[in-house]
């Protein structure tokens, strides 16, 4: 069967493009060749000199099929039973003879049709038509244009190998006066094999590369770049971290990666490892060796980093590598003691140059807010003094690195600084490390703060930006999301949930809100909607893709419109968390199924009475003088007996005291509807049918102190 290789030879491509463009072909040459009916193993290497694909396992053409064409409609194409010109045309179109078509009916009425073989065709023939889609077709970031034609790229185009089999598939990329035709030569390493490489057929492409000294598979130079760095660094009597973005990054930088080793003078070893580590990896791509077996980070005054170049000039790459650190730790060095001359609150002045947002003004005003948010958080919990000091203060200093020489240079640091000055300020410890701390997580798998202060800090600060973002009306919409308020909401949720606070996120919403309508004359209540919607929507995402709760059970908890639940959820962070949790678990256990029927059978007929949803006393609500049939005594004899669990399971949040008391109920629900002295629920009778369906509205009562069962899907 054959196998066909297209490789794209460029110009060095960047990182991240090359990455991403691994990915779309990835997914997109399979769909392409399913479209046309093909399949084959795709396999797609990268290096930052070329983009190719190696599809083994192509049959040699498509397989023929059967299309049914639909004409004219028979009114048209057949008169007193013999066809028109528009019959004959459409036949003649389709090059079949007229006893070929045929009439059927369709919900327009009837149509001439015709059943018609195409033979498949040749997979070169194809191919030659989708090799430029797939070339042209790649998205990415800051496309250029070279030369004097309009087609746009990565970086310019230089060669092109197409390969089937061991035939070269005629193809021609153009692009203005450039045309770059297809053939059998690639290139291989630029320094280490400058000469063409001849590639006799389409499978022996990963091999004449690495002839070559080019190893065209990305998952195998990511192996060979661990094993070498891992080995180096114990080499050195140490330990290195594989970050995994660096790791990408170096991947896609060399196409035959070379580990070399550099070093710089210890005394820089002074600096914190923090800095030291961001101008390692951030900035010049290395990766740290650290010291083993210590308490805490501790490095060694070593780096590696990985090579495209010759490895036998190590030496020289490593000197050239270490003037460039030493320049860095130099410019980091200077920073951090000039920083050191003043204590931390002395920069918050500065704070008012930096602008947070045009409308909503300086980054020392947000600060303002992130106080007395911080506070008005601090009041709900009741904290004790000496803890809301600490948080005041924190709050305070919070984004006061921002305007250090250090993070100015070097943004990455902001928060991890502010706990370094702070401790060097004579500040509390925890008010260090909350300064720090308040950014996390900071993006998705990220650890949560682990101090009080920290949390509260963090929470103020994102509810902040939330309530002034949405306050200008700058909601996300679809992928666009450029203050990372979805990432803001879910650590607000994550972080009460994680540490279990019992905040009133409505109250707290409430509060900023008003104030930002206050003083940017806004609309509050649409304001405060605008929000509570978001956050509905951040914890249905969080149950039902980080707790694994299925989808409608979050809606039995969240309620479907129903501004009962959106109070409770938002009012109660934990206990939605929790009765999801329980939902999930007694449907797991096949508990639910044992109360579903007469709760859900309970619950439908009770949305035509009109009892209050939050009534749960029987004595106050049903009249027993109407009762007619012993099922009715002993339902409200039921629900009597119920209340004080219901109650309990409210104040406690222990939902299996619930679930008993409905599980102890159902048979008198059930003998209710269906036993030897069932009644008529919508009797003729207007207030006997009002005193049953009260009956089922307590019912359905006592269940939605849970979740709304009408939500519910049975068998999920």
């Amino acid at each position: 069967m054959p196998g066909f290789l297209l490789e794209v030879g460029t110009e060095e491509l960047p990182a991240s493009f090359l990455s991403d463009a691994l990915v779309q072909w990835q997914e997109r040459i399979p769909q392409s060749l399913e479209a046309n009916s093909l399949k084959g193993d795709v396999q797609v290497y990268g290096t930052p000199r070329r983009l190719a694909v190696l599809i083994t396992g192509l049959p040699s053409q498509q397989p023929d099929r059967e299309e049914e064409i639909k004409g004219p409609p028979a009114q048209a194409a057949f008169k007193d039973g013999q066809p028109t010109a528009a019959a004959a045309g459409f036949a003649k179109k389709q090059g079949v003879e007229l006893d070929a078509l045929s009439v059927r009916p369709t919900d327009k009425g009837e149509f001439v049709f015709v059943q018609k073989r195409i033979p498949g065709r040749p997979v070169a023939e194809i191919l030659t038509e989708l090799v430029p889609q797939w070339i042209w077709g790649l998205e990415g970031k800051r496309l250029m244009r070279w030369g004097n034609g309009d087609a746009r790229f990565s970086r310019p185009i230089r060669w092109l190998v197409a390969l089937l089999n061991e035939t070269v598939l005629p193809l021609e990329l153009v692009n203005g006066s450039k045309t770059i035709q297809s053939d059998r030569i690639s290139q291989g390493h630029r320094v280490l094999h400058p000469e063409p490489v001849t590639i006799a057929q389409a499978t022996d492409y990963v091999t004449a590369l690495k002839s070559a000294f080019v190893t065209v598979d990305p998952e195998e130079r990511v192996n060979l770049i661990k094993e070498q760095v891992n080995a180096v660094a114990e080499n050195l009597g140490g330990y290195t971290v594989i970050y995994p973005d660096l790791l990408a990054e170096v991947t896609n930088l060399v196409e035959y990666p070379s580990a070399v080793v550099g070093k710089f003078e210890p005394e820089f070893l002074e600096l914190p490892t923090e800095v030291i580590t961001e101008v390692m990896v951030t900035h010049q791509r290395y990766f740290p060796v650290f010291k083993p077996g210590s308490f805490e980070q501790e490095l060694l005054p070593n780096f590696i980093t990985i090579s495209n170049a010759d490895p036998k000039k190590s030496d020289i790459v490593a000197v050239g590598n270490q003037r460039v650190i030493r320049a860095r730790l130099a410019d980091g060095r200077f920073f951090y003691e000039a920083d050191l001359t003043k204590p931390l609150d002395s920069f918050l002045p500065q704070l008012e140059k930096v602008t947070f947002q045009e409308e909503l003004g300086s980054v020392r005003a947000k600060v303002d807010r992130i106080v007395k948010i911080a506070e008005q958080i601090s009041n709900q919990l009741e904290l004790a003094e000496s803890q809301s000091q600490r948080i005041q203060r924190a709050a305070l200093l919070c984004k006061a690195d921002l305007v250090t020489q250090m993070v100015y240079e070097f943004p990455e640091l902001q928060g991890i600084m502010g706990e370094k000055y702070a401790l060097a300020s004579d500040e509390d410890a925890e008010v260090a490390k909350a300064i720090y701390q308040h950014y996390l997580p900071k993006g998705a798998g990220d650890v949560l703060p682990e101090t009080l202060t920290g949390k509260i800090v963090g929470l103020a600060d994102r509810l902040d930006t939330l309530v002034s973002i949405f306050g200008l009306g700058l909601i996300p919409s679809g992928s666009s999301d450029p203050f990372a308020l979805r990432r803001a909401a879910n650590a607000v949720v994550k972080i009460a949930w994680f540490d279990n606070l019992p905040i009133n996120l409505d109250n707290l919403l409430a509060q900023i809100a008003t104030d930002f309508a206050a003083k940017y004359h806004k609309d509050q209540a649409l304001l405060t909607t605008a929000l509570q919607e978001f956050f509905l929507q951040r914890i249905r995402t969080l149950l039902q893709e980080k707790k694994q709760i299925d989808y409608d059970l979050v809606n039995a908890v969240l309620g479907e419109n129903d501004p009962e639940y959106t109070e409770r959820t938002l009012k109660d962070l934990l206990d939605v968390r929790d009765r999801a949790l329980y939902l999930q678990q007694i449907r797991n256990d096949s508990t639910l199924d044992n109360i579903y029927e007469t709760v859900n059978r309970s619950t439908r007929l009770a949305a035509q009475g009109d009892l209050d949803t939050k009534q749960l006393e029987p004595t106050t609500v049903v009249r027993q003088e109407l009762f007619q049939k012993p099922s009715e005594d002993a339902l409200y004899n039921a629900l009597i007996e119920s209340v004080p669990q219901t109650q309990a399971a409210q104040q406690t949040r222990n939902y299996q005291l619930l679930v008993a008391a409905l599980t102890k109920i159902a048979p008198a629900v059930s003998n209710f509807f269906d036993g030897p002295d069932s009644v008529l629920v919508m009797d003729s009778d207007p207030e006997i049918k009002r005193n049953r369906l009260h009956l089922l509205g307590l019912v359905r009562n006592h269940a939605r102190v849970l979740a709304d069962f009408g939500a519910i899907v049975k068998n999920l």
